[in-house]
């Protein structure tokens, strides 16, 4: 199984340098001058790794395959991949291993729903939660609120603020307006 280490982004100047959105806990091991990235679709690579910099947060190669922007732009959206096996990240989680999951409140453990994808925003990731009624809502991927991910169990906690989810709308808390703001 392939697995994506980063997404190709937009050009950045004219020699053919595009950024990256990095999907990987250790881009310096991925990310490195010679590398070569299998890609999906296929069709698009592999790509080699000729120059790697780092700059406010943002991840930026040039490939040979790719020497202008014109050549950069047309790998706009292409993903960057490597077979699992290959991969040591063992601090998170992959798509794959996430789908399926019960997603169960900390409180009393019932059941909230089912895990049904990961959406990745440059904030933060996001679990896309099918709750029991079929509504799907966006859980924000951090350990405060989903303190336990627990795959070999086959089940996510979630400790939602009230009105996160659908099933909890009675609970959202909403400021009553001010006689200033209205």
């Amino acid at each position: 199984m392939q697995l994506t280490v980063a997404r190709i982004g937009r050009p950045h100047g004219l020699r053919g340098e595009v950024a990256l959105d990095v999907r990987t806990d250790a881009p310096e091991r991925r990310l490195t001058v010679g590398a070569r990235l299998d890609t999906e679709p296929p069709a698009a690579g592999p790509l080699t790794v000729t120059h790697v910099r780092r700059a406010q947060e943002r991840w930026y190669v040039t490939f040979a395959e790719a020497a202008d922007r014109t050549a950069v732009e047309a790998l706009r959206g292409v993903e960057l991949v490597v077979e699992a096996d290959d991969d040591e990240d063992d601090d998170g989680w992959y798509e794959h291993e996430l789908v399926g999951l019960r997603a169960e409140h900390v409180s009393d453990g019932r059941v909230l729903g089912e895990v049904v994808g990961l959406e990745h925003l440059p904030a933060q990731d996001l679990l896309v939660v099918r709750e029991a009624d079929g509504t799907r809502t966006l859980v924000p991927f951090v350990e405060a609120i989903v303190p336990v991910v627990d795959v070999a169990g086959g089940r996510v906690v979630l400790d939602p603020p009230g009105g996160l989810l659908a099933a909890d709308a009675d609970r959202l808390v909403v400021d009553e307006p001010t006689a200033d703001e209205g």
